[in-house]
């Protein structure tokens, strides 16, 4: 955090211009949330908000005097939903869609573009899926990694695509989740009851072990 003013100068005075500016860092922890210390709270919101949004108030006087530029996040779909057990990280990420939702709308006088891109679970290169009875849990149908995951090259592909068309907001998700922000926003019960159930599933499985 106490390096990026200074990196940002350095850029700056060596390019003279930033063009694009691609917010792509991020920090994830999973766990019960009162299992997790304030502590960590605190620099999973210093990763996953304090430092993009640091870093956009450093770059963006010099866009907005360009009258040119666009800022970029890779996000989540978790910047939208919440998922049990991921409460830092889904609070950190819903921070920062809300600060380029506003970005957006400030600097649209400037012809600066402003671009969101939310993947579900971004699929590793190594792992394979591991055979269980998942199917029969509704929460696990909204919400398995390996099965709406996305691969790192597709994410790749599509925050290019993104900057190249200048798109303000991109979901890279199957039907069933993206089916999850509108059930969410138009049966909030039925979301919560769903992920109630999941979790409970999750404990039951845990205390039979």
């Amino acid at each position: 955090m106490d390096n990026i003013q200074e990196t940002a100068k350095e850029i700056l005075d060596c390019y003279s211009c930033i063009d694009v500016l691609i917010n792509n860092a991020s920090m994830k922890i999973k766990g019960p949330l009162q299992s997790v210390s304030l502590e960590l709270d605190k620099k999973m919101m210093d990763a996953n908000y304090f430092g993009p949004i640091t870093l956009i108030k450093t770059i963006l006087p010099h866009m907005i005097s360009r009258r040119t530029g666009q800022i970029v996040l890779v996000n989540t779909i978790q910047g939208k939903i919440g998922v049990p057990f991921r409460a830092a990280y889904a609070a950190s990420k819903h921070a920062i869609q809300g600060f380029f939702d506003c970005l957006r709308a400030e600097v649209e006088e400037f012809d600066i573009s402003v671009s969101t891109v939310s993947p579900t679970f971004i699929r590793s290169y190594h792992v394979q899926p591991q055979p269980g009875n998942w199917e029969a849990s509704i929460w696990k149908f909204f919400f398995r990694k390996l099965s709406y995951g996305v691969h790192p090259m597709e994410v790749a592909e599509e925050v290019l695509s993104t900057v190249s068309r200048k798109k303000q907001e991109v979901f890279m998700a199957n039907p069933i989740p993206k089916a999850a922000i509108y059930i969410r926003t138009f049966l909030p019960e039925l979301f919560f009851a769903v992920v109630a159930t999941g979790v409970k599933e999750k404990h039951f499985v845990e205390e039979e072990k």
